[in-house]
C-alpha cells in the first residue's frame, strides 16, 4: 500500500467546535452558545443562573455532546475534534497549565475528560474573542431572547 493511502486510511477526519458561555450578573443568567463550523450547526441556550466560568464549561460539554449526537457514537471514536474557546482560564485549566481550585470546576473537567474518551482526538486552543463571534452571538441571542422568557413569571 503507498504512502498516499495509508495517509487516507488512518488520517482522523476534524471537526472543529467554537464555544462560548455567558453570564449577565456573574452569577446571573447565563447562557451558552456552540458553533460546530465542519457541521453548520449553531446552537444558543439558557442553563439558568451561573457565573461565567460555568457557562464557559457547559458551553464545552454542550458542544462535545452534540458532535457526538451529529455525527453517532461510532464515527466520533475515529475523529479529532478541535475546541475553540475565548476563555484562556478554561483553556489553561483543560491543558493541565492552572490548577483546578473549585470543587464544582473539578466536576466541569471530570465531565469534559469522560466524554473526551468517546472520540478520537480532541484538543483545546484559545482564541481572541474577535474569532469567536458566532458562538458569542449565539450566547447574547439566547440571553436576549430565550434568558428573559424564561426569567419572566
Amino acid at each position: 500500500m503507498s504512502k498516499a493511502h495509508l495517509n487516507f486510511y488512518f488520517r482522523m477526519e476534524k471537526i472543529v467546535i467554537y464555544t462560548d458561555g455567558g453570564s449577565r450578573g456573574n452569577p446571573g443568567p447565563a447562557a451558552v452558545g456552540v458553533y460546530i463550523e465542519t457541521l453548520g450547526k449553531k446552537i444558543g441556550q439558557c442553563i439558568g443562573i451561573r457565573t461565567n466560568n460555568d457557562a464557559e464549561y457547559e458551553a464545552l460539554i454542550l458542544g462535545l455532546q452534540k458532535v457526538k449526537h451529529f455525527i453517532g457514537k461510532e464515527k466520533a471514536k475515529k475523529i479529532e475534534v478541535e475546541c475553540l474557546l475565548d476563555s484562556e482560564l478554561v483553556v489553561k485549566q483543560l491543558n493541565h497549565e492552572y490548577r483546578l481550585k473549585e470543587q464544582r470546576i473539578q466536576q466541569y473537567f471530570l465531565e469534559i475528560w469522560n466524554l473526551m474518551f468517546d472520540f478520537g482526538k480532541v484538543t483545546f486552543t484559545h482564541i481572541p474573542r474577535e474569532k469567536n463571534k458566532v458562538a458569542d452571538a449565539m450566547v447574547n441571542e439566547a440571553l436576549d431572547n430565550q434568558c428573559k422568557q424564561n426569567t419572566l413569571i
